[in-house]
This record gives C-alpha cells, structure tokens and sequence, in this order.
C-alpha cells in the first residue's frame, strides 16, 4: 500500500517589513538575517544591544529579533515588537521581563520554522488590517496565486526568476536593492554579476517594453537595481 504524501504548509513569508537582528554569536546573526532576507524581509544586524537600541532610535523597524543575553545590559525594553532568543535554563528569567501582545521568545538552538512563524504572528498582531488586494505599483499588478504579472492590460510572460525579482523589487519599491540582495532572494545563493545582469535586462524588456509608458525598472550605477517612477 502506497503512503499518501502530504503537502507540508509554505513557511510565512515576508512582504518587505524591516527587522532588525540584535545577536552578539555572528553565526546566529548570520544564519537569522539570510534566512530573514530569503523569506522577503529587509534586515538590518547589531551585534550589541546598545548598538542595537541606536539603531531602534535612528531608523523605522518593524520588529526586532533580539538575543536575551544582550537584555542585562539595558535600562529598558527597546522600543518595538521582540522576539527573544533564549536558552531553556534562561526562560525563567526572561518571562517576567515580557510584555502583553507585542513580545514572544524562541528558545536554542533555533528552528527556522519557528523563528518565521513567530515573527510572523508577532508582525499581524501589530498589523492586523493588512491592505487588500493584489501587490501592484501604479499599472503593475501581481497575481500570487498564479504567478503572473500585467502592466496595464498587458500579460508579462515571466519565467519563476524573473517573477520572484519583479516581486521583490515591487515590495521593495523606491529602494535600491543591492545584486547581493537580489541572488540571494531570487536564487537563494551568490551568483555572478553577469548572470543578475542578464536577469534584471530580461525583466526590464518585458515589463517597460511599451515606450508610451513610464519605465519602471532601474539601474542606480555602483549600487544596483529599484523599481519606482524616475519622476
């Protein structure tokens, strides 16, 4: 008798929230931010929980992933959603620091899985209302479900590459995405310059091959690649 196989559920994903990651081991800092950056989140790193709590102050995050053994050197909880990373022998000190709703905690050694799930709950209790319908920047409409993109009333035919940048340039829109940033999202490794090159051309010809309107894909020499109006 044969087994029934069973479709394992797709671990949540991301759509371009910013965490930051604050953990002194640079392994675990490491294997976070890649794991963190592949599932569609932008990540920024601290290896200190003051360098952290500065980079809380100076810039917008959406949730921190931060390591317990940093907290004894803090006045205070950093001002976001956390999630802590602890020890089993550890969690007795770390649950009466944790706050209703907006803290969670994993224990060691992490479970990807885990972390994602967490993040992600931690991140729709702080955003419940998510925007309605599909990812779009003005006339480029995404299709998740199926994989497919239009500009307009045009059909772009995409290959599983060029969708997976296209996405990742449209929830990243107005920023400028690194060909670091963009192999390891599109691919889940390095790649070589020429080959990111030849992928980000492609898309370019397919969604602004219409010169009656805007270009929407461009090149920030030296830096990489963003979606957006030039304008």
């Amino acid at each position: 008798m044969r087994a029934s196989l069973v479709e394992k559920p797709s671990p949540p994903r991301g759509d371009g929230q910013c965490v930051l990651v604050v953990a002194d081991d640079p392994v675990d800092s490491e294997l976070l931010s890649t794991t963190l950056e592949l599932a569609g989140y932008r990540v920024g790193t601290a290896g200190t929980g003051a360098e952290g709590m500065v980079r809380l102050t100076e810039h917008c995050f959406d949730l921190a992933v931060w390591d317990a053994v940093l907290l004894p050197h803090l006045a205070k909880l950093p001002p976001a959603p956390l999630l802590f990373l602890t020890t089993c022998d550890s969690i007795h000190r770390l649950v009466p620091e944790l706050g209703p709703g907006e803290q969670d905690y994993v224990t060691k050694p992490l479970r990807i899985a885990e972390v994602l799930a967490r993040v992600d709950v931690l991140l729709r209790r702080r955003c419940p209302e998510r925007p309605a319908g599909l990812p779009r920047y003005g006339d480029l409409v995404l299709d998740d479900a199926t994989c497919r993109a239009r500009r307009g009333t045009r059909s772009l035919d995409l290959t599983p590459a060029e969708y997976r940048l296209l996405r990742h340039l449209l929830v990243n829109a107005e920023c400028v995405l690194s060909k670091e940033q963009i192999s390891r999202h599109v691919w889940g490794d390095f790649r070589a310059n020429e080959a990111i090159e030849k992928l980000v051309s492609r898309l370019r010809r397919k969604v602004d091959s219409d010169p009656r309107e805007p270009a929407l894909v461009h090149t920030r020499r030296g830096f990489g690649y963003w979606l957006g109006s030039a304008g």
